[in-house]
This record gives C-alpha cells, structure tokens and sequence, in this order.
C-alpha cells in the first residue's frame, strides 16, 4: 500500500509541475502578445478613440489573466507543499526520511515566488509600455 501511496503522490507532483508551466506561459505568452498589440495600436489611439478602447480592453485581459495565473500558483505551491510534507512523513515512518532533503522546501517557496515575479513583471510592462509609446 505504501508504494501505492507514493505512485500517486509523485504522480500528483508532476501534474502539479505541468500545471504550474501551463499557467506560467499562458500569462507570459498573453502578456508578450498583448504587448505587441497594443503597441501597435498606439499610433492609432492618438487619434481613434475606439483604439484606445481596445488598449484598455486588452489591459483589462491582462491583469484578469495574470490574477488567475497568480492565485494558481499559490496554490499550486500550497499543494506541492502539502503532497512533499506527506512524502516527508512517510520517508520518516519508514526510516529513509535522511535521503531527503527538507531544505528543498524552502527551495520551492522561492521558485515560486520568482514564476510569479515574472509573470507580474511581464504584465506591469505589457499594461505600461504601450501607455508609455502613446
């Protein structure tokens, strides 16, 4: 059973890690089109006001966009946190707990933290730029 146990949590794990590159370049990816959008339209904005609308429109999508992006990766960190502390726990009911490093913990906070650094500065620059150009 114990080795039933550890298949799913692993395999819990990894779909976790593919969800969280999903998220990650869905906002990158939006973030760089929207962009180039955007800045091109900003010669058109001096002047149409239905270009400036659209500007905004994709504004609105970015940051609605990368707030889902940012809560999924909170709790897909909160869930890789709680699948390890179990594999920890069942490292340390069956005496092997000493081949696994809990320090990669913190490990991952900070990788976190850096996916969703970057994923607010691709917005912050996607939102600002073409404003910027105008």
């Amino acid at each position: 059973m114990i080795e039933y146990v550890h298949s799913h949590i692993t395999k819990e794990l990894e779909q976790n890690t593919k969800t969280d590159i999903i998220f990650i370049l869905t906002a990158i990816i939006l973030n760089m089109i929207t962009l180039g959008i955007n800045s091109g339209l900003v010669e058109k904005s001096r002047t149409e006001s239905s270009s400036l609308v659209v500007m905004f429109v994709f504004v609105t999508l970015i940051i609605l966009v990368n707030i889902v992006v940012i809560i999924g990766l909170i709790k897909g960190r909160q869930t890789r946190m709680k699948l390890v502390n179990g594999l920890i726990t069942m490292y340390k009911d069956q005496n092997v707990a000493k081949y696994y490093d809990e320090s990669l913990l913190s490990n991952y906070n900070v990788r976190y933290n850096l996916f969703i650094m970057v994923v607010v500065c691709t917005g912050v620059i996607a939102t600002i730029v073409p404003f910027i150009l105008r």
